[in-house]
């Protein structure tokens, strides 16, 4: 973040996450003068405050499924990022209206209030299962997305820049099945493992909120944000923890469960048609055409037929050996490898 937000006040939904915690910290060092968290968990709040100890930071317990609660805590704020969402794959499968309610109709609430409350820039983060998605969850996400596009379509002289992040498996953040694998290593019971040919980007945490800034200073009205990633199988993931942990790769195959893919997509072909490639990143323009689509007839629209999307499948695959380089760099993974080697010790 630059000296340029120095004094500003934020809010973060769904701040008491992974992604919240590390955004929350980074704009503290960069000078803030408020950082709002809203959340439905007042008791992660409280470890939060207790972790923090900065009264800039302030605490709204509250649901982005209710407007009122969105409208009190993004009032008097100027930038704003939308984390707070149902993430779980099977579970949304299982309870497909709840993601709607939160990712669809919550993100809705997010957008208006910030619209109405005079908000400079919104930030909404997105997922890699929004591209074709096959889930409730995905589905969802896309439906955000179209919220967040319609309002740059429909408002071209709004208050508030609303623009969209994607990315792919944050290691170590909630959800991640890394935890989960070493877990069952250091209990010594054979990991769980859906499909081991399944592959998925990696990204750390450092990398997804790298995105955000990025999207934060240069997005434009419904512009998506894709930060280029490495992949690998599930598979060589769980070998290299086994690996970095010193003990036989034994694997329980699951098969794939309720609405998972084989493979993740970050940009369909329709998105990199428009892509502009920015070094690390790709900016999605919104397509801005109006409802008059005659007028576009004689032009027509780019030729699609030779893109290609860019997903987990073709983008560069990590070895065994770089996947156990890259778990390396994550503290919580480091940590973990001590406290495994204490109690082998012991």
């Amino acid at each position: 973040m630059t000296s340029t937000l120095m004094g500003r006040r934020f809010l973060i939904t769904g701040g008491t996450g992974s992604f919240g915690r590390t955004m929350v910290s980074r704009l503290l060092q960069a000078g803030a003068a408020e950082v709002r968290v809203l959340s439905r968990d007042e008791s992660k709040q409280e470890t939060m405050r207790h972790q923090l100890r900065d009264d800039r930071v302030r605490y709204y317990v509250g649901d982005v499924r209710e407007y009122d609660s969105v409208a009190k805590a993004s009032r008097g704020t100027q930038f704003v990022f939308h984390a707070a969402a149902l993430k779980q794959v099977p579970s949304c499968e299982f309870f497909p209206l709840e993601a709607v309610r939160t990712n669809v109709l919550g993100s809705a609430n997010v957008v208006d209030a910030c619209e109405r409350n005079g908000v400079e820039s919104l930030v909404v983060l997105s997922t890699d299962k929004a591209v074709y998605p096959i889930n409730a969850m995905g589905m969802a996400k896309a439906l955000m997305e179209k919220v967040a596009q319609a309002h740059a379509r429909n408002n071209p002289t709004a208050r508030t820049r609303v623009c969209i992040v994607r990315y792919g498996n944050v290691m170590y953040s909630r959800g991640s099945v890394i935890p989960l694998f070493i877990e069952q290593i250091r209990r010594g019971v054979p990991i769980t493992v859906t499909e081991p040919k399944m592959t998925r980007f990696l990204m750390s945490l450092e990398q997804s909120v790298g995105l955000v800034e990025h999207a934060f200073h240069n997005g434009r009205p419904g512009d998506i944000f894709v930060r280029k990633a490495d992949a690998c199988t599930i598979g060589d993931l769980a070998t290299a923890l086994c690996n970095l942990f010193g003990v036989p790769a034994k694997f329980n195959i699951l098969g794939i469960r309720h609405g998972e893919k084989l493979y993740e997509t970050l940009a369909g072909r329709e998105d990199m048609s428009r892509a502009e490639d920015r070094g690390d990143f790709l900016r999605i323009p919104v397509d801005s055409r109006d409802l008059n689509y005659a007028l576009y007839f004689e032009e027509g629209d780019v030729d699609r037929s030779d893109q290609a999307d860019f997903n987990s499948h073709n983008a560069r695959r990590l070895t065994v050996a770089e996947i156990e380089a890259l778990l390396l760099t994550l503290p919580e993974v480091r940590a973990q490898l001590d406290a495994h080697t204490v109690g082998a010790l012991a």
